[in-house]
């Protein structure tokens, strides 16, 4: 009796699963990372212009709903209709911070919303507590 020898057996493909989990894993590590650095740590000197415009624009604005239902802008109490005139005065671009009470009528918060959203205000933030 002839025994048939078993050729060994080949490998024509390489298992590329566990190099894909690796590299899953370092971007997961990077891109989380990278969000944690801070921005603009890198010294530049900034040329001097002699025909420059500085541009007046305050950090945010504040707009506060209370409890009863009263609208604050920036600490100045308003009504709906001198909220939506002086939203309507300021920049599109400029930041807007909600600070509703959380016994608010849900209704104000609607009404500022919808301001808002007429004006085509988009920097809008709103504050709330973890």
């Amino acid at each position: 009796m002839a025994r048939c020898r078993k050729q060994p057996k080949r490998f024509d493909q390489i298992n590329v699963i566990p190099f894909i989990d690796i590299m899953l894993v370092l971007l997961v590590m990077v891109l989380t990372t990278a969000t944690f650095i801070k921005q603009g740590v890198i010294p530049v000197e900034l040329p001097q212009a002699k025909a420059s415009t500085k541009e007046d624009l305050k950090k945010e604005i504040n707009i506060y709903v209370n409890s009863k239902g009263e609208m604050f802008f920036d600490k100045e109490k308003v009504d709906t209709k001198e909220l939506e005139a002086k939203l309507s005065q300021i920049d599109k671009k400029q930041t807007v911070v909600l600070r509703s009470d959380k016994e608010s009528r849900f209704q104000d918060f609607v009404t500022v919303m919808d301001i808002l959203k007429r004006l085509k205000h988009e920097q809008l933030y709103i504050v709330t507590k973890e």
